[in-house]
């Protein structure tokens, strides 16, 4: 698993990249840097400092005020172009796989890449054309400027062929699909932002005596804010709660909205919870979105979202829904071997001193599969592949417990199966899947 200060890094690199000025404002930075070196060498070059080579663009200032002129204006209205198909897809995503999709748009590297290309070769025109002026020896050229800007151009078409294709190939829902899925590989082999504790002996109280005091004799803390709960500075709480000598019982996990002044935490003893409610600011991060840097049920959100979007009256695409079950039935194969979140957080010394509520195994499969098998009445093509899918997730399962999870889900899809799917031979169909989970149970049951 991930530690903490990783996934903190993580969360940052997020929030970075899910916008659209940070790299077009480095490549910005990069364009101005550059200038000023080819700036540096042309005014060598004027003082006889230093001779170019030849294929260096030579001419007139006249003609150079017109070149870099007509660059600049190209430049700038491609850019508008490029501008106009990134929000012509983002709508196009909004509408087709909903609104929470954008994020993934948004963040998209060739995207950023894109737009910074353009506008830093921009800068780097006007910068050339406003360098061009009288010196002591006749009319400023910035022959190697000129030259090196002329090249960004023919970069930039390059660019710009390879931005739409990829924004083609982007908007194809199997692409979204996979890239959302492997964001949910990646967020369950982080382990939900839940790590272990690797010290040596375990001391103090145990959970369960620690939340009866909570619950008998615990203060209630508020939240400092509203908002979608982004992330938690565990490693901070620890610490906090250490040197207070209390313990933290977190009410709310990230993915949990949370409304102003109502309760967040409780803290035990009492007396810290002031302390406690004045160090929140620092430890727990809000915003208006939900992220995946410990919110694992968001990218099983997202997939539903398409999948039951896809099963609409107004949609009615069901090859769309199969993927999305393929992909969630993938992902809590994962989970089933790797999913062990620890709710409680100890100190150096082994005492607890966090108490959080990760996101359960069944909760999880139940997200995954209920409101796809709410809004699948009488498509037995959508209850066949959520069957599938149980009997590839049981493979993977260690325990019992685990097993009992998936069979509660195929009995009500059988049940949802004879209810409403009025083909006697579509349900004899969906019924033979339903027994092939009950034997991948028997066969581990035998194993075990």
């Amino acid at each position: 698993m991930i530690s903490g200060v990783h996934l903190e890094a993580q969360w940052r690199r997020e929030a970075l990249r899910t916008n659209l000025w940070v790299v077009p404002t480095f490549e910005i930075v990069l364009a101005v840097g550059f200038f000023f070196v080819t700036w540096s060498l042309d005014r060598a070059a004027s003082r006889g400092e230093l001779t170019l080579p030849p294929w260096v663009i030579s001419g007139t200032a006249d003609a150079a005020r017109q070149i870099l002129a007509a660059i600049a204006a190209a430049l700038i209205t491609v850019v508008g172009v490029v501008f106009s198909i990134m929000i012509v897809t983002l709508t196009l995503a909004s509408t087709q796989f909903g609104p929470r999709m954008l994020r993934t748009f948004i963040r998209d590297r060739t995207t950023q890449l894109t737009l910074g290309t353009f506008v830093g070769t921009f800068v780097y025109a006007i910068l050339s054309l406003v360098s061009i002026g009288p010196a002591a020896s006749g009319d400023f050229v910035p022959h190697l400027s000129i030259t090196v800007c002329m090249v960004l151009v023919l970069a930039d078409l390059a660019v710009l062929i390879f931005f739409i294709h990829h924004i083609a190939t982007s908007i194809q829902l199997p692409r979204v699909i996979a890239s959302i899925a492997s964001e949910l590989s990646a967020a369950i082999e982080a382990g939900g932002g839940q790590p272990h504790w690797s010290g040596g002996e375990e001391r103090g109280p145990t959970a369960a005596e620690l939340q009866a005091r909570l619950d008998a004799t615990g203060a209630r803390v508020p939240a400092p804010a509203s908002g979608y709960l982004q992330f938690v500075r565990h490693r901070t709480l620890v610490r906090l709660a250490a040197e207070l000598d209390a313990v933290i019982r977190l009410d709310h996990r990230p993915g949990h909205f949370l409304v102003q002044g109502h309760p967040l935490a409780t803290v035990w003893p009492a007396s810290a919870a002031p302390e406690v409610a004045r160090s929140f600011a620092r430890a727990h991060i809000t915003g208006s979105t939900r992220t995946l840097a410990q919110d694992i049920a968001f990218a099983v959100d997202q997939l539903v979202e398409i999948a039951i979007r896809a099963l609409s009256t107004a949609v009615n695409d069901t090859f769309t829904t199969l993927t999305c079950i393929d992909w969630l039935g993938e992902g809590l194969c994962r989970v089933a071997a790797n999913w062990q979140p620890d709710p409680v957080h100890r100190d150096d010394h082994g005492y607890i001193r966090v108490m959080t509520v990760p996101v359960s195994y069944e909760r999880l499969v139940e997200r995954a599969f209920e409101k796809i098998r709410q809004s699948a009445a009488g498509m037995p093509a959508v209850l066949i592949r959520q069957l599938d899918a149980l009997v590839e997730i049981m493979a993977e399962t260690t325990t019992e417990e685990q097993r009992r999870v998936l069979l509660r889900q195929a009995e009500m899809i059988e049940r949802l199966n004879r209810d409403s799917v009025p083909e006697e031979a579509d349900r004899e169909d969906v019924h033979r899947r339903y027994l092939a989970v009950h034997a991948a149970h028997a066969r581990l049951a035998e194993g075990s």
